[in-house]
């Protein structure tokens, strides 16, 4: 007998004897419940148009944390200038603090910035985060001295910061979802992998040019003026990112939503012409995979920011090491990572998003406290083998973050609900890691003290990545299939076809 229940389909609510009677009434059903995809229904990437849009949104990407990394790698300086003179350690402290304000915002910035992509596009978003981290940026190389103006020093440096960080948190979901929204559903994984090449570009970037300047200037020089100097390149260079970012076309799965082009399935129909863009509906519906989402980002960021960010400064401080010697072994292994991340984007297209995640975060939790005790010895190649089987690590998660994360969420709230949560875990986990770890250690007089905060945050990214689902290879939720050659969506669309039965 037929059961009841709103909802339900036609499977559900019929009893297998039924089914039996009207195979012919029931498959009708069942296909006029998830229409077979017709060929204008699937997306044919153009290469070149794919290309350009990586190629934009990386080097966007890059600049942005090339603005971002500058602070991270002069925080030292940057206490001694801004912050009053006595206690180094406190100049410290008060520098990470700084450095942490900035993450306070971004999830307000990724509330903003993320549901307005959804609404208006996905590029002019990035172009005017763009813009922001540039005048942001731009500005702390103007600011005076707390020598010369005392107290409006650090309220300066803090107001410019908060503008940083309120402009990043459109920035990374953004170009994920840009790139993701491009990139055929095979090789999403290897495009994506570009954008956090972006990213390792940018800090080296930046590590590069305070290496140079502080051995160029020397100490006092670049006290006294030269670390101005990165700061004051970001106007340039933003002005580049905005140019190569404002010459690009919508993505091909925004378009298609905006048109209502988009018949996947009745499904997708329904998540399609939901609203765009509304926060209350992204954590009452999306609240689990929000979740998710800011699990596995925590343990991404804490290690992330680990290695790139606050990895310098414990050198210097911890083991006596000079700036840029410890700038100079962070270059290299940076310049390894970026040689070999593209290949981590093609291994998670053949092998799955989540054996790569799986292999980062066990690597961290397995091979931290080796790598810290390394370390520790303090000769160079020892603190290069740690670093580097730090970074290995790494680059399991840096070539696959950026095709698994946006293809957590529907494409109508991809731009919106990843930057809502990945902001959310920058913000609690990655900005506040540096201040955390040099506390810990101020703390316990325990110098190991980083290796067992990122054991305990790659804990947690185990557990995140066996709870996700796998997405290589699958079209982004919400949206049409997207393949490279019309053979391909000929295929697709033969592979709904059943054949002749005898």
């Amino acid at each position: 007998m037929a059961a009841t229940g709103p909802g339900s389909g036609p499977d559900h609510v019929a009893d297998p004897e039924a089914i039996k009677r009207h195979h012919t009434l029931f498959r009708a059903a069942r296909r006029r419940k998830n229409p077979p995809l017709r060929r204008s229904d699937i997306t044919i990437t153009d290469e070149a148009a794919v290309k350009r849009a990586v190629k934009a949104a990386s080097l966007g990407n890059a600049m942005e944390w090339f603005d971002f990394g500058i602070y991270s790698y002069l925080a030292v300086t940057i206490g001694h200038v801004f912050f009053p003179p006595g206690n180094d350690t406190a100049q410290l402290l008060s520098s990470f603090a700084t450095f942490a304000v900035a993450f306070l915002v971004r999830p307000i910035g990724g509330m903003v910035f993320g549901p307005m992509g959804d609404r208006l596009g996905r590029k002019k978003v990035l172009a005017l985060t763009m813009i922001m981290m540039a005048i942001g940026t731009f500005a702390i190389g103007l600011i005076p001295s707390y020598a010369t103006i005392g107290f409006w020093a650090p309220v300066l440096l803090i107001f410019f910061r908060l503008v940083q960080g309120f402009s990043t948190g459109g920035e990374y979901g953004g170009a994920s979802t840009f790139i993701a929204e491009y990139a055929p559903d095979k090789r999403r994984g290897f495009f994506g992998s570009f954008l956090e090449f972006g990213t390792l570009a940018g800090y080296t970037g930046a590590a590069g040019l305070v290496t140079v300047l502080t051995a160029w200037l020397g100490s006092d020089a670049m006290e006294a003026w030269g670390w101005r100097i990165p700061f004051l390149v970001a106007g340039p260079l933003g002005l580049v990112g905005l140019y190569l970012r404002l010459r690009l076309d919508e993505t091909p799965a925004f378009q298609k939503l905006e048109s209502g082009n988009v018949r996947a399935s009745e499904a997708a129909d329904t998540v399609e012409t939901t609203a765009k863009g509304d926060l209350a509906k992204i954590f009452r519906q999306y609240w689990p995979t929000l979740i998710l989402c800011i699990a596995l980002v925590g343990a991404y960021n804490v290690t992330d920011y680990m290695l790139l960010s606050y990895m310098p400064t414990y050198l210097s401080d911890e083991l006596g090491y000079s700036e840029t010697h410890g700038l100079l072994i962070l270059l290299g292994v940076m310049v390894c990572l970026m040689a070999v991340i593209n290949q981590a984007g093609r291994l998670n297209d053949h092998f799955g998003r989540k054996p790569l995640l799986m292999a980062g975060m066990l690597g961290f939790f397995f091979l931290s406290l080796p790598s810290f005790l390394l370390i520790k010895q303090g000769s160079i190649p020892a603190i290069a083998a740690g670093m580097l089987m730090l970074g290995l690590s790494l680059v399991c998660l840096l070539g696959t973050m950026s095709a698994a994360l946006p293809a957590l969420f529907p494409t109508n709230v991809r731009y919106g609900s990843l930057s809502v949560g990945y902001n959310l875990s920058a913000s609690l986990f990655g900005g506040t890691t540096p201040l955390v770890i040099t506390g810990l250690i101020s703390i316990t007089g325990n110098n190991l003290m980083p290796a067992y905060y990122s054991m305990a945050a790659a804990l947690i990214g185990i557990i995140a990545v066996a709870c996700m689902k796998e997405t290589a290879k699958q079209p982004l939720t919400g949206s049409p299939p997207s393949v490279e050659t019309k053979e391909e969506a000929a295929e697709l669309v033969a592979a709904q076809t059943p054949g002749p039965r005898f």
